[in-house]
């Protein structure tokens, strides 16, 4: 499976982002057997895992950072996964990412062990105090 994260951008501290993560492979590819992450990684920083969502977006998990201020949701009609962060601080300033699984379902372990067999190129974000 081939993802490609998109949607990123400078934003003022307070504001709102929506993320896109498309995926695509062969011929009759549909994502709704893969489950799928978010990540991101700040300079010098070690990739964290941010939010998560089963194939059929029945669970989700949140990092505690992001809790309350980002959600994620899918459209698995369109083979795309949605990042939507609101509220935004400085420390959100990262380059996104997002992952998928056919096995990893959504949970904790899923975003702190960053196991997921496949990912994608990232897409920045940065937001100005």
């Amino acid at each position: 499976v081939q993802l490609q994260a998109s949607g990123g951008g400078l934003v003022q501290a307070g504001g709102s982002l929506r993320l896109s993560c498309t995926a695509s492979g062969v011929f009759g590819f549909k994502m709704d057997y893969y489950h799928i992450g978010w990540f991101r990684q700040a300079p010098g920083k070690e990739r964290e895992g941010v939010a998560c969502i089963d194939r059929d977006g029945g669970v989700t998990y949140f990092a505690d950072s992001v809790k309350g201020r980002f959600a994620i949701s899918r459209d698995n009609s369109k083979n795309t996964a949605y990042l939507q962060m609101d509220s935004l601080k400085p420390e959100d300033t990262a380059v996104y990412v997002c992952a998928a699984d056919p096995h990893m379902r959504c949970s904790n372990y899923a975003l702190s062990s960053r196991r997921f067999a496949s990912w994608g190129q990232g897409t920045q974000v940065t937001v100005s105090s």
